[in-house]
Formats: structure tokens, sequence, C-alpha cells
């Protein structure tokens, strides 16, 4: 693959990578090595409830031509009055690791995370699969254990064919082998995110499911309300007519626009970093924006 120019004005970005730390299937260093080698000006990693990727990846070294900002995706409840499509993500870039705060909420979604494994072991053994939380420690290592391990373990013992058998037989919302999850309160994920330093944004808004322009955009000025600086809007999952429309009301209300792959390697075989399924381009200049809202 041809490495673009750092002037290229095609020369992409990524703002939405998941690594080992939570769901993802690379470590920090790989995720940077490949951002290198895939000629990426700018990457966050964004793993789910956790800062250890981001913490990871700068203790390894950030290679000189890359750009990176620690990130985090928090899964939070939608506010009262919406009817939403499981919990709304909300990422936070630009964050402070150490911040006492945002890691003690942290820590309370992890407990909440390793409370509800057992949980769905304990479904997936009463429909006659024999699986237990030893097989899952061994394929977790020292990530925060999830779904996808589950999945990951019950490919390798041959009970589904992959991770979307998986979800969509198994474990998906709804299926015999889902448990509710625990969701922190919207306001309590953006103010932790902001009160550590950083910036908040609504991640993939369209898989949300609230297609309705109106309820979408009071729902967003809700968010807003409650310190969000951004959206997500350029995402491989949006329809073009989605991303003109998040774009839109990102200037109207004077959002942050973000985009990014969701990268989780293996897990989605079809989404490269950087370049989803090789049409997708997230451009440099809202990195640059972005960093400069940091900075101010």
């Amino acid at each position: 693959m041809k490495k673009p120019l750092a002037s290229d004005p095609r020369t992409g970005i990524d703002l939405h990578v998941h690594s080992t730390a939570s769901d993802g299937t690379l470590t920090p260093f790989e995720i940077l090595a490949m951002a290198v080698q895939l000629g990426l000006k700018a990457i966050a990693i964004t793993d789910h409830d956790t800062l250890s990727g981001s913490v990871a990846a700068i203790a390894s070294g950030i290679p000189s031509p890359l750009k990176f900002l620690t990130g985090i995706e928090i899964s939070a409840a939608a506010p009262v009055g919406y009817r939403v499509n499981s919990s709304v993500h909300i990422l936070g870039y630009g964050i402070d690791p150490c911040h006492s705060a945002l890691n003690s909420l942290l820590n309370v979604l992890k407990t909440a995370r390793e409370n509800r494994n057992p949980q769905i072991i304990e479904r997936l053994n009463a429909l006659g699969m024999d699986l237990n939380m030893d097989e899952l420690a061994r394929i977790v290592g020292d990530a925060t254990a999830g779904r996808p391990h589950i999945a990951q373990l019950m490919i390798n013992r041959g009970l589904a064919d992959s991770i979307n058998d998986a979800f969509d037989r198994f474990l998906g919302t709804n299926k015999p082998a889902y448990v509710e999850k625990f969701r922190v309160p919207m306001a309590d994920a953006i103010g932790a995110i902001n009160n550590a330093g950083g910036i908040a944004v609504l991640a993939h808004p369209y898989l949300n499911g609230l297609t309705d322009p109106a309820t979408f955009e009071t729902f967003l000025l809700t968010l807003q309300s409650m310190g969000l600086k951004g959206i997500e809007a350029i995402y491989p999952g949006h329809p073009e007519a989605a991303t003109a429309e998040y774009c839109r009301l990102a200037h109207k209300h004077n959002l942050l626009i973000t985009g990014g792959t969701d990268f989780h390697g293996d897990v989605t075989p079809g989404i490269q970093m950087g370049v989803g399924d090789g049409s997708f381009h997230v451009p440099y200049s809202l990195y640059e924006t972005l960093a400069a809202h940091l900075e101010g």
C-alpha cells in the first residue's frame, strides 16, 4: 500500500478504534504500527469503559508521524423520555487518564461488567452449553471481559460459527442468553469526560434508532445541555443522508464533528482502520479542530 504524503488532503484519520484492552483483537502497540503502515495521520484508541488501551499506547511510545488522542467509549443510559436501541455510546477525547473521579466511574462499570459475565455463562449453561468462567479468563487475559469474548469462547468450543452468529442466536439484545447491562446516567458519563479535561462526543448516532429528524435534534440538544461537545457524524454505518444531516446539525448547534471506523480487528473483518470497507475517509482537518478545542 502506498503511504500518502503528510500534506496529501486524502490522508485520513480514525478517531474510533478498539484494542485488546476492551473487545478488539489488536494490542495498542499493534494498532499504532498499523496506523503508521496505513499512512494515517491521527488516531484515538477508544476502548469500552476503560482507558488502559490509551495508557498502554502512550507507554509504548507514539510514532513520530502519528498524532494520538487518549480516548474512551462509555455506555450511557438515554435521558428520560427517549427510546433508543440499547445504550447510548459517548466517546471521550483528550482525557487525563489519571483523573480520579473518571476512574472511579470506570471501576463501577468494570464491576458491573464482571458481575454480568457469570450470569451470561449461567444462561448458556442452561441452554446446554458446558462453559465456565475459567475458560473465559484464559481468552480475556488482561482485558475487560465482555460479550465478544464469550462469543469467542463459543466459537472455540464449536458452539457458534462467528461472533455475529453468537450474537444473532444467543448474546444479542433479547436473545436467550442476553443479560441487561448497567448503564451510566447520561449526565454522569458526559460530566466525567468533561471534568477529566476531555471532550464528550455522541458516537454513531444513527445506531441509536432515533430516525425522526425532530426527535433526534431534540435528543441532541438534551445531550448538549448536559455538556456534549460533538457528534460522530462520519461513520461507516451511516447512510449518506444521515451523515449530511448530522453535519448540518453540528454546524447549526456549534458542535464538533468527528469520525471513525469503530475498528475492532478480526471482530469486524470487513472494517479496516481508517478506510472502513475501502471507501471511508475522515479528513485530518477534523482532528486539527478537535485538538485546537482541547488546547484552548
